[in-house]
């Protein structure tokens, strides 16, 4: 094989590998959803990462329900708008699948996520201001930073871990 071919041959494997990461990354952040409810829930629709886990954020609780406020990386918004890459989102009964999510004060959550785990891709159904549709105990690890507004997720869909 002479050297132009050689490169012609390096060059068409270096275009198919780069098509195929940027197909990876299309999936991953979740442009398409089988899940109706996603579209048909909340006022924005959006696809992010979980930045973190904060430690004591989720804990199994019998006494009563509560609400915990996450931190996600937004990748993609499908509808609707946010305020900035990074959001806050105040999700109920945090410890239980978000099929059993739901309460009386927050009856209309759910969604296919079963545990929240750092680095997860989740696509959600929000509303813009958790205060306005929850009135139950809040657990904010991050009162210190700007958490203005805390998104209110209506619906959790895990896109990938």
């Amino acid at each position: 094989m002479g050297t132009r071919s050689t490169r012609t041959v390096a060059g068409s494997l270096l275009v198919a590998v780069g098509l195929m990461a940027a197909g990876c990354g299309e999936r991953r952040q979740g442009a398409a959803s089988s899940d109706p409810e996603l579209s048909k829930r909340g006022t924005i629709e959006v696809t992010a990462k979980l930045v973190e886990l904060p430690e004591k954020a989720i804990f199994k609780r019998d006494l009563y329900n509560y609400a915990t406020v996450l931190k996600y990386q937004v990748l993609e918004v499908h509808r609707g708008k946010v305020k900035g890459d990074i959001i806050y989102v105040g999700h109920n009964n945090p410890f239980n699948p978000r099929s059993e999510a739901a309460d009386k004060r927050a009856p209309d959550i759910g969604g296919n996520l079963k545990e929240f785990r750092a680095g997860q891709v989740h696509r959600m159904a929000l509303e813009d201001s958790m205060v306005d549709h929850f009135s139950g105990a809040i657990l904010n690890l991050y009162s210190e930073e700007d958490t203005d507004p805390i998104y209110w997720a209506v619906w959790t869909d895990l896109v990938s871990d």
